[in-house]
Order: structure tokens, then C-alpha cells, then sequence
């Protein structure tokens, strides 16, 4: 059973990952998705979408006792210890190839393919839920780049349950699956359902009967009851969380912490305020990082937190307001 964190453009960046996995719960992380055309990527270009490709010291220590024999292993982990996988997009399936052979030259210790993002400037570029009209295409992609990676280095894929309806889910699934991949993870939904409620998690349960390889659930999952629920309807007991890690950041824990029958922690807006500074202070280290990025990005979790925290609610009329990340900040330490 794994909890995994979804890759979530402009969401799940470098910080949530470190944020949200220190907060713990989470077994793998996925990057936001580095979307490839015809180019090889020169490795700047890794490092940036994905700077857990940098080798850690803090947790060299830790991560080498625990894999004596896995060089890489002070590579692509959060400083907490959770791993972290490369996402790629794109449907040139050399380049695809290409690129996650370089990725994996650089450290990489896991490449995903990207076979879900419903953004219409993707689709129309022939990348992320638009191929799911193609299952030849998946497969094509997926094989050449599990030809194009070694043995042990895990390819995955994350997918919808088709463009426009389900008719190609099942085909789509074991394209993937025929193509050497090590597990599938299927938003409950196609691209023209978007995020709209709901999410067909019982659409789930006749896929992962048919394939051989793991099925991780994903979609709609916001509490502990519906992690439950999806994994009675999909019979899936591994799942990806999306928004749901915004909206309450330790639910990846507080599930854990039910399978494990110990105490549910539930998690004060005074920590909250703690997770949100921790967040400023990191992006205001980042040398290479504008200012002017941070107080956009305090508003936007800080929206996400409105439906669990009122204190939220409260303070982002005033906040949203707010150019300079070190009033936005001091707004937010005020609130506790």
C-alpha cells in the first residue's frame, strides 16, 4: 500500500514536496511534468524542474545506511527521505526516450509518463490526455522509453479514464502495462469531466483486475472516509493525492495513521501558519527565485486551506491583496 503525492502544475513544486513529506505519510513523490518536444534537454533544465536531482547531504547519512548498495539513493529524495520521481510529457516518442535516458544519467531514480493532463494548450499540442485517443501511441511511448532506461530504474505512468468517454480505458491500460510499466496510476475521470465531482472510482475495479501490474487510485479523495470508499469501489489500495494534500496537508499522515489504528492528529492553524512560513523561508533562500513569486504562491495554499480551516477564509480577502511577501507573511502569523 503506498500513498503517493500528484503532480500538480504550479502545486506540488520542489517546496509542497519538501513540505508536505516532512510532514510524513507519504511513501513517493512525483514531479510536476517536464514537457518534452523534439529537444534533449541540457541537464540546467533537469535541475530546475526537478532540484532533488542535486545530491543531498543532509540526508546522505540516513539513506545510505538504509541502501548500503544504492548510490543514488542521496539523490531525488525530499531532505525527509520520501523519494521522488521525474515526470515527463510529450507524445515524439524518441524524445521522450531520449530525455529520460538523460534524466536517469543525471540521477534520476524513476521516470513517469504523463498520459492524463487535460490543459487544453497540452491536448492541442498532442501531449498528456490527448493520446489517450491513441492507445498504439502509449504504447509505443511507454516501450521506447522502458528500452531506453535501465531494468531497475521503475517506469510509470498516470493516465484518465479516456478524452471524451471510457471507451478506451481498458485499451489504454494495457497499452501501458504491454509497454513495460512497472504501475499505472488512473485519475477516476476522462478529460472532459475534468475535476468535476464525481470521480468514478468503481471504473477502477475491472482495470486492475485485468492487468497484472498495480493500479493506484486517484481523484477525489479529500478525508480518510474517502480514501476508504475508493479503495472498496476500485479495489485499489494504493492512492495518488492531488488537492486534497493542500486542502489538509497531513491527510497522507492521518491515513496512515488509521490503517495503523493509532490516534488521528489532526493539525491546528497555528502548525498550519508554521507549514506557510516554512514555505516563505524557503523560497526567499532560493537565490534564483524573484521575490515578486512568493506572496502569490502564500495566497494560493492559503486558498487551498479555506474549506479546512477557517482562519483561511478569514484572512485571504485582506491577503489577496497583498504584493509584498513580507507583509503577506506577517498577515498570516497574526491570524494564529
Amino acid at each position: 500500500m503506498k500513498i503517493i503525492l500528484a503532480p500538480m502544475d504550479g502545486l506540488t513544486d520542489v517546496y509542497a514536496r519538501e513540505l508536505l513529506t516532512r510532514i510524513g505519510g507519504y511513501d513517493l513523490c512525483v514531479t510536476e511534468f517536464l514537457r518534452v518536444t523534439d529537444t534533449l534537454f541540457p541537464s540546467r533544465v533537469f535541475y530546475r524542474r526537478f532540484p532533488e536531482l542535486k545530491q543531498n547531504p543532509e540526508i546522505h547519512k540516513q539513506l545510505s545506511h538504509n541502501h548500503p548498495s544504492y548510490s543514488k539513493a542521496i539523490q531525488c529524495h525530499t531532505k525527509s527521505g520520501t523519494p521522488v520521481f521525474l515526470q515527463l510529457l510529450g507524445s515524439d516518442h524518441s524524445a521522450m526516450a531520449e530525455n529520460a535516458a538523460k534524466a536517469v544519467q543525471l540521477g534520476a531514480i524513476g521516470i513517469d509518463l504523463n498520459f492524463g493532463c487535460p490543459s487544453k494548450t497540452v491536448n492541442k499540442s498532442d501531449g498528456g490526455a490527448s493520446l489517450l485517443k491513441y492507445p498504439e501511441k502509449i504504447n509505443q511511448i511507454v516501450s521506447s522509453v522502458r528500452r531506453a532506461v535501465p531494468q531497475d530504474i521503475p517506469v510509470t505512468a498516470k493516465m484518465r479514464l479516456g478524452f471524451n468517454d471510457q471507451s478506451l480505458a481498458h485499451e489504454n491500460a494495457l497499452a501501458i502495462q504491454d509497454g513495460g510499466a512497472n504501475w499505472v496510476t488512473i485519475h477516476a475521470r476522462t478529460k472532459k469531466d475534468g475535476y468535476r465531482p464525481p470521480a468514478y472510482w468503481d471504473a477502477l475495479a475491472p482495470i486492475s483486475d485485468l492487468l497484472d501490474i498495480p493500479v493506484i487510485a486517484n481523484g477525489e479523495i479529500w478525508s480518510i472516509d474517502d480514501y476508504f470508499n475508493c479503495r472498496e469501489r476500485s479495489t485499489c489500495d494504493s492512492v495518488m493525492l492531488g488537492r486534497g494534500a493542500m486542502v489538509t496537508p497531513n491527510l497522507a499522515l492521518q491515513i496512515k495513521q488509521t490503517l495503523n489504528n493509532e490516534t488521528v492528529q489532526t493539525l491546528s492553524w497555528q502548525a498550519v501558519t508554521q507549514i506557510l512560513e516554512n514555505l516563505y523561508g524557503l523560497m526567499l533562500s532560493n537565490p534564483n527565485l524573484k521575490e515578486r513569486y512568493i506572496a502569490p504562491r502564500l495566497k494560493l495554499w492559503v486558498k487551498w486551506l479555506m474549506p479546512t480551516y477557517t482562519q483561511a477564509e478569514e484572512i485571504f480577502t485582506q491577503l489577496k491583496l497583498i504584493k509584498d511577501p513580507h507583509q503577506a507573511i506577517k498577515l498570516i502569523k497574526r491570524s494564529r
